[in-house]
């Protein structure tokens, strides 16, 4: 529980990576299919969760033990 909780922006940054990802490719997205990123709504889903997991990583603490 401990170490979830010092993970906890990774966490809430891969949920919201991967709702702003899909809800990019919903709105956003390619219409004709010519592109390859936005056009496929997997491939837009793990780019958003990467992201977030990413941007997430930079609020972990780093405690010495």
């Amino acid at each position: 529980m401990k170490k979830m909780l010092r993970y906890k922006f990774v966490i809430i940054g891969l949920i919201l990576g991967t709702v702003g990802g899909f809800l990019y490719w919903k709105y956003i997205g390619c219409m004709s299919g010519t592109c390859p990123l936005t056009s496929n709504w997997l491939i837009m889903i793990i780019y958003g969760a990467l992201l977030g997991t990413t941007l997430g990583s930079i609020f972990i603490k780093n405690n010495k033990d």
